[in-house]
């Protein structure tokens, strides 16, 4: 196993100290509610953790109507001049368990930067989150907002013939299910799912989960703790195996949009991202899986952190551009 970087694990050592959001699983529920929008995220110190906005991108912030009241909306638009054609559309759904970073503001640099350098319209969804909304309060917002953007495409600049997913960690989780929800009802048409560190298996039975329990940036204890917020009182009941929750377990992979699948070799959900992409494969996917060596999880979340966010980002990048061409 290739060694973490030293900047990396001597960061991870300072954040375990003094960071509360590193560990949910010491927190209280009403602290988790409490610090979900991360307040250091709006000052400068949060830029130069978190990353900073792209400057070739202006915002729009805006809320539309979900099943259970407003959806919060980030649009990142180029300041580039429009092209000819209409801008490919990609929808980013953040990371954090499900419980953590609402409100964007901790994950301003990646949809800026797809829209920069993709010359995309890029849709950031501030779904509900746990535990004070637990599954399916979220996909149901993330649907909401991929068929809103869908049907205003037009609007925003953008073609509804190139639409992508994309998303880290629990909103890589949400990025894949958004890929099986819209075959399963028909639409909207995906042409890319990017899948960023995946949750793909609310288990938590693979080895990596052993292996890489307290690397950096996401402990097995932490993972765990999610799972349980997200799941609520109904996670006794095999809903942790509801393809919903868990794309692992759905019947049918076939028939899903071009998937890339960007993996860490020092991330507990390894393993479980490395297996969704060989069942796509399995069914017939067009599958691209990067395992980028010695790096931890949360590269979107902490670029300056960590190395690979830039080699990661490239290659991320490089996969909407194809598939969106």
């Amino acid at each position: 196993m290739t060694r973490l970087p030293l900047r990396v694990t001597a960061w991870g050592a300072v954040m375990n100290a003094i960071a509360p959001w590193m560990h949910v699983s010491r927190m209280s529920e009403k602290t988790i509610v409490a610090d979900q929008d991360i307040a250091l995220a709006k000052t400068p110190f949060g830029g130069l953790l978190f990353g900073r906005r792209d400057p070739g991108v202006t915002t729009v912030d805006r809320t539309i109507d979900g099943p259970n009241g407003e959806i919060p909306l980030r649009i990142y638009t180029p300041k580039a001049a429009a092209p000819d054609d209409p801008r490919p559309l990609v929808l980013y759904y953040h990371g954090g368990g499900w419980v953590l970073f609402g409100g964007l503001n901790a994950c301003d640099w990646l949809p800026s930067t797809v829209a920069a350098r993709l010359d995309a319209i890029v849709v950031a969804v501030d779904y509900r989150l746990a535990p004070q909304h637990p599954f399916p309060a979220g996909i149901d917002d993330s649907f909401a907002a991929l068929t809103w953007a869908a049907d205003n495409a037009a609007h925003l600049g953008a073609s509804a013939d190139r639409i992508a997913v994309m998303g880290d960690s629990a909103g890589g989780n949400h990025s894949a299910v958004m890929a099986l929800l819209a075959r399963e009802r028909g639409g909207p048409q995906l042409r890319a799912q990017a899948l960023i560190y995946p949750v793909t298996d609310a288990t938590l039975a693979d080895e990596s989960m052993i292996s890489n329990a307290t690397k950096p940036v996401l402990a097995a204890a932490d993972m765990h703790t999610f799972v349980l917020h997200y799941l609520g009182e109904r996670g006794e009941h095999g809903l942790a195996t509801d393809w919903r929750v868990s794309p692992v377990f759905a019947d049918d992979l076939s028939g899903l949009p071009p998937a890339l699948v960007q993996i860490a070799e020092h991330d507990v959900l390894h393993d479980q991202g490395e297996r969704y992409a060989r069942l796509l494969v399995d069914a017939a996917t067009d599958v691209t899986l990067i395992d980028y060596p010695g790096a931890p999880h949360g590269w979107v979340t902490y670029p300056t952190i960590v190395p690979t966010a830039g080699v990661a980002t490239d290659d991320l990048v490089e996969f909407l551009r194809a598939r969106l061409a």
